[in-house]
């Protein structure tokens, strides 16, 4: 199944490098494709668990989905997450 999700505190290439490359690690997920501009990830999964392992993983690199809590910390996160995508890339 392919889902697209809507998410918090994306603001440039690092941070798609860092969403794409952790979840493209996450066993039953691939096709990974970050928009800055929609931001948005899209991605196919194989299972409601394989999904909420992927949120899971947003939430924890900084980048919940809209709607979820988006607390300082998270935020900050996403500034850690977004200088190690930049470095890597």
């Amino acid at each position: 199944m392919t889902t697209t999700l809507e998410i918090q505190n994306l603001k440039c290439h690092g941070c798609a490098n860092t969403i794409t490359t952790k979840l493209s690690n996450l066993e039953g997920i691939k096709d990974v494709l970050v928009n800055n501009e929609t931001k948005s990830v899209s991605f196919f999964y194989e299972n409601d668990k394989t999904l909420e392992g992927a949120k899971d993983l947003l939430n924890n690199i900084g980048y919940p989905i809209v709607g979820e809590k988006n607390a300082i910390t998270t935020k900050a996160k996403s500034f850690v997450s977004c200088a190690i995508g930049r470095m890597d890339n």
